[in-house]
């Protein structure tokens, strides 16, 4: 087997695991066997008290709303009801320094809801590592910045730390895919991250809290991974046009399939 073009590493949502994740995003690994998917396991455990109670679910980043009870559920940190707070985001970002350092190079980094801002965490430290020291060795950065990140369902984080390392900005070319009808990061909230991108892309689709892997998009979502920086069209098939830094494009009708 030849070796893969291009390695992404994937950050699953609340909740959620590598295993699950990964099952999620078959359908897109299917247009990319070029490219091979890493897909990492948050290191904390979820126990009951840390699931979201239906009526608190549109304060908890990437709660996953089809659990599988054979598997554990994981968190890359745990948010209980403080926001402000991202309990145990220290001893992820020491788990995914050992995996840039120990794994080889990734050209880019897919998160989901959590994951996605997480994605976004490592694409603004990977850009500056001075702002969080362990990530240096001997002077360097454990990994060189990401080509590319893959934002499904993120936002900026008010922890202070994760806040810090996408303040003001950050340059890594980013897609940002936001559901119309997610109630768990809206539009509104997503667009916190938006805004600290300099070179960010946006596409809406019409569901809800979920990565949309219909025809349309997993062609798109392919050829993006596949070049990032080029002119490709939208899951609607045109260009997106120009909206200050993040270029937009419309929702894609819906395909039954």
């Amino acid at each position: 087997m030849s070796s893969p073009q291009k390695r992404v590493l994937c950050l699953h949502g609340y909740s959620q695991n590598a295993n699950m994740f990964s099952k999620k995003l078959a359908a897109v690994r299917q247009q990319l066997p070029e490219v091979e998917f890493v897909f990492i396991e948050a290191p904390h455990v979820l126990q009951p008290v840390d699931l979201p109670a239906p009526s608190q679910m549109g304060y908890f980043a990437g709660f996953d709303s089809e659990p599988s009870p054979k598997e554990p559920q994981r968190g890359w940190w745990k948010t209980q009801n403080v926001q402000s707070i991202a309990a145990g985001l220290e001893v992820t970002l020491t788990l995914l320094k050992d995996v840039l350092k120990d794994q080889g190079v990734f050209n880019g980094v897919l998160g989901f809801s959590q994951g996605a801002v997480l994605a976004a965490l490592l694409s603004g430290l990977l850009e500056k590592p001075e702002m969080y020291p362990t990530y240096l060795e001997d002077g360097k950065a454990v990994h060189p910045p990401f080509e590319f990140c893959i934002s499904v369902a993120g936002y900026k984080p008010l922890d202070p730390l994760g806040a810090k390392l996408l303040t003001p900005n950050f340059k890594t070319p980013i897609l940002h895919v936001i559901g119309h009808n997610d109630i768990i990061v809206t539009p509104e909230r997503a667009q916190s991250l938006i805004d600290a991108s300099l070179n960010g892309r946006v596409e809406f689709h019409d569901g809800g809290h979920f990565v949309p892997t219909k025809s349309a998009w997993r062609k798109f979502l392919a050829e993006y991974i596949r070049d990032p920086t080029g002119d490709v069209p939208g899951p609607n098939g045109k260009l997106p046009a120009t909206n200050g830094s993040a270029p937009v494009s419309e929702p894609v009708t819906p395909i039954l399939e």
